[in-house]
C-alpha cells in the first residue's frame, strides 16, 4: 500500500495538504499514533504517523514544530496524518516544516477516527500479503496465466496491454507518463499527442489509474482510458499491478546500464581525448555505429540536482524524441549529461524537439527551472570531448537571463552578443567589466552611475545625440559633455565601431 492509496479511500475523507508524487508513491510499512513532541524513538521506517497535534500550540514557536517533523524525517516516516479536531485546521507552521523536510502532510477531518485510518492500512496490507485463491482475482484465471507467461518471456508493454484487455473487447487504452509520453497503447487506440495526454490526465476525463512503481514525478506511469466505466476498477488494479512488475524490470535494466552511461560521460569530459576509450564506452551503451552524436547538458535552477531529479528529467525529455538512442548520467559539475546518437539528416532536429517537449517536463516541477544546453552534432567519437564543452557553454547561456523563459540553448543559435557572453565564466566577465568600465566609477558612485546610464542609452540609440538627449531629458550639449567624459575615462573613441562593441560588451557583462 502506498500513501496516495489512503487519499483514494472516500470513506476516510482525507485531504492532501502538501506532498508531491514522489512522496505519495512511497510504500506504507505500518502506522503509529503519537502526540509526543519528539517521537523518534518510537517510529519505524516506512510508517505513517497519526497525530492529534496535542503537543502543538501557538506560543511554542516554530522550533518545536520543526523538531517534531525533523524527527519524522530522520526516522523514515513516509507521511504525517494530522488531525484537525484539536485546532480546527492544520497549522501553517506545520505545513511549512513538512515542506522543508519533505514529509507528505495529510489532514484528517474530525469525523474520521484514527482507528479507521489504522484499520484501512492493515486491512489493505493483509489483502496484499494473502494473495488469496484464484476466485479472489478480478481477471479470469486463463488471462492471468497468459499475462504471467508473457511477462516472464519479456513481452513489451504494448503486447501486455493488448493481452490484458482482449477479453473485454480491447477498449482504447494508453499507458502514459506524467509528461504525456505514450509508453504503449492498445492496438485500436489512436496516437495521443503529448500535450493532449497531459490535459487528459489533468482534466479528470475518462479513467486514470497510477501504476505503482519507483518512478519519479517525470516518468511515473498511468493507465488511461478515455471513457469511464468500460473496465471494472478491480480489473484495472490488477492490470496496473502487472504493468508495475514490468516497469520494475525495466528500471532494474536501466539501473544496470547506469555505470556504462557514467563511464561514457566521464570519457567525454576527460582532459585528453581517448578515442579508444570513447568508442568502448559508446559500445557499452549501445550507441556505436551512428552517423551523428549530440551532447545535451541540463541543470535544475536554483537548487542544483538533488537526488537524481536532473537525470530523470533529461531521460524523460529525450524519451519523447523518435529515432534516437541515448545514455544519461550525472556529470562532474552536478549537471545531467546525455550523449544522443542519431542519424544526421534523417532525424528531427534534437534541439527543436527538446524545445517542444521541455515545457511538459518543466510543468512536472513548477517550483524550479530546468536549463538545457546542446552541442552541434558531431560525426565521430573523438569529437565528443569538444561537443561536451560546447553543450556546457550553451548551458551557461541558457542559465543567463537572455534566454528566459525558454531555457533551451542550442550552440548553433548563439547569434547575439548577449548570448555569447552568457557562456563566458562569471569571473572572466567580472574582470572584463571592471577593466573597461571601472574608470567610470572612480569619480564617485553618483557620477559614475550617470555616465553608465548615458553610455547605455547612447549605444541603444545608435549613438544619436538628439535621441539620447530626448530619452534622458537633458540638453544635447549635456550628452556631448558626458560622452566626452566617457571617452576620456575609458580610453575609447565612440566614433569607432570596435570601441563601441567593447563598451557594449562590458555593459552586457
Amino acid at each position: 500500500m502506498h500513501v496516495d492509496h489512503l487519499l483514494r479511500l472516500d470513506r476516510l475523507d482525507l485531504s492532501l495538504v502538501w506532498g508531491d508524487e514522489t512522496l505519495l508513491g512511497q510504500e506504507i510499512a505500518g502506522v503509529t499514533a503519537t502526540d509526543l513532541e519528539d517521537p523518534a524513538r518510537f517510529l519505524q521506517p516506512g510508517e505513517v504517523v497519526l497525530s492529534g497535534l496535542v503537543w502543538w500550540n501557538r506560543s511554542g514557536g516554530p522550533a518545536r514544530t520543526n523538531r517534531f517533523v525533523s524527527a519524522l524525517r530522520e526516522a523514515g516516516a513516509v507521511a504525517l496524518l494530522a488531525g484537525e479536531e484539536t485546532h480546527g485546521e492544520v497549522p501553517r507552521e506545520l505545513v511549512d516544516a513538512c515542506r522543508r523536510h519533505r514529509v507528505a502532510l495529510i489532514a484528517v477531518p474530525p469525523q474520521t477516527s484514527f482507528r479507521a485510518v489504522t484499520e484501512a492500512v492493515y486491512l489493505r496490507q493483509w489483502g496484499e500479503l494473502s494473495g488469496g485463491p484464484a476466485s479472489h482475482h478480478a481477471l479470469p484465471e486463463n488471462v492471468r496465466q497468459d499475462l504471467d507467461r508473457a511477462l516472464e518471456n519479456g513481452a513489451a508493454a504494448g503486447e501486455l496491454l493488448d493481452r490484458a484487455f482482449a477479453h473485454l473487447g480491447t477498449p482504447d487504452c494508453h499507458l502514459l507518463t506524467g509528461s504525456g509520453r505514450t509508453v504503449a497503447r492498445t492496438g485500436g487506440a489512436a496516437p495521443l499527442p503529448a500535450r493532449r495526454a497531459v490535459e487528459a490526465l489533468r482534466g479528470g476525463r475518462g479513467t486514470t489509474v497510477r501504476v505503482e512503481s519507483e518512478g519519479t514525478v517525470f516518468d511515473t506511469w498511468y493507465l488511461h482510458l478515455p471513457e469511464e466505466g468500460q473496465v471494472p476498477p478491480r480489473v484495472l488494479e490488477e492490470i496496473s499491478g502487472l504493468l508495475g512488475r514490468h516497469r520494475r524490470r525495466q528500471d532494474r535494466y536501466r539501473a544496470a546500464r547506469g555505470p556504462a552511461a557514467g563511464r561514457l560521460v566521464e570519457a567525454a569530459g576527460a582532459l585528453r581525448t581517448d578515442t579508444g576509450r570513447l568508442r568502448g564506452a559508446l559500445e557499452s551503451c549501445g550507441l556505436a555505429g551512428r552517423t551523428a552524436y549530440t551532447v545535451v547538458t541540463a541543470v535544475l535552477e536554483p537548487h542544483g540536482d538533488t537526488g537524481g531529479e536532473g537525470v530523470a528529467a533529461l531521460t524523460e525529455a529525450l524519451s519523447h524524441l523518435p529515432h534516437v538512442a541515448f545514455a544519461v548520467a550525472q556529470g562532474v559539475g552536478g549537471e545531467s549529461t546525455a550523449v544522443v546518437a542519431h542519424e544526421e539528416g534523417t532525424t528531427p532536429d534534437v534541439g527543436e524537439r527538446l524545445r517542444e517537449v521541455w515545457p511538459l517536463i518543466q510543468d512536472r516541477c513548477p517550483e524550479s527551472t530546468w536549463c538545457v544546453g546542446l552541442s552541434t552534432p558531431v560525426a565521430t567519437p573523438a569529437e565528443l570531448n569538444t561537443a561536451l564543452g560546447q553543450a556546457r557553454y550553451a548551458l551557461a547561456a541558457a542559465r543567463g537571463p537572455a534566454l528566459s523563459p525558454l531555457p533551451v540553448a542550442d550552440l548553433r543559435e548563439l547569434d547575439e552578443l548577449a548570448l555569447l557572453l552568457a557562456g563566458v565564466p562569471a569571473d572572466v566577465r567580472e574582470v572584463y567589466r571592471e577593466t573597461v568600465l571601472g574608470p567610470l566609477l572612480k569619480g564617485g558612485a553618483r557620477s559614475g552611475a550617470m555616465l553608465l546610464e548615458t553610455l547605455e542609452v547612447f549605444l541603444a540609440r545608435d549613438c544619436s545625440w538628439a535621441r539620447t538627449a530626448e530619452a534622458l531629458h537633458v540638453h544635447v550639449n549635456t550628452v556631448h559633455y558626458r560622452v566626452q567624459r566617457i571617452e576620456i575615462l575609458t580610453g575609447r573613441d565612440l566614433s569607432r565601431l570596435d570601441h563601441r562593441v567593447d563598451l557594449r560588451a562590458a555593459l552586457l557583462c
